[in-house]
């Protein structure tokens, strides 16, 4: 019996939260879930903590994940965005901890570097890596969203469970290998 894990990968923000669940059975990646949390009507910072906490819950329970993967801080923002970034992040967190659930941060040029073999990939560039990586064109449209998944499928390859796959060294190796695929 091929074993199972189910990730939830998180690109955390107080305006906008990204989530993906993966489904990891063998060497295969299944999408189960992706999406986005909106709170842009909500002025009181508190109360989008809150819906962040709830929402990290409702996602636990409906998928229950054996890991939390959640995107990292980066700098270069202003110190409020940092400030309130981190305590989105914690937040989610804390409801992954709550439920016993594991958890790993990634910094953004990590993740990207292990969807695509860049660093600076943009954001489109691994969305278009994800709907090869995931084998569907079903990708959400919210860039927040591909992130939370790009997210738990690093924490998936760094977790070294890979067994099969082709490697790339990075978007341009990508399309120079794969030449038939539309863009």
């Amino acid at each position: 019996m091929q074993k199972e894990k189910i990730i939830l990968g998180i690109d955390p923000g107080t305006n906008i939260m990204g989530f993906g669940v993966i489904k990891i059975i063998g060497s295969e990646i299944r999408m189960l879930d992706a999406g986005v949390l909106n709170m842009t009507k909500h002025k009181d910072l508190g109360i989008r903590l809150k819906i962040i906490f709830e929402k990290m819950i409702e996602l636990i329970d409906q998928h229950l994940p054996d890991e939390l993967a959640i995107e990292a801080q980066f700098f270069g923002q202003n110190v409020q965005s940092m400030l309130k970034l981190g305590k989105a992040q914690g937040v989610a967190i804390a409801a992954a901890l709550s439920r016993s659930i594991p958890y790993e941060e990634y910094a953004p040029k990590k993740i990207k570097m292990s969807i695509t073999g860049g660093g600076n990939a943009s954001k489109e560039q691994v969305a278009k890596m994800l709907s090869h990586l995931l084998k569907t064109k079903d990708i959400p449209e919210s860039l927040d969203a591909t992130d939370a998944l790009a997210t738990a499928i690093c924490h998936h390859y760094q977790s070294g469970s890979i067994t099969s796959g082709k490697k790339y060294s990075g978007w341009d190796s990508f399309v120079k290998k794969n030449p038939t695929r539309k863009r």
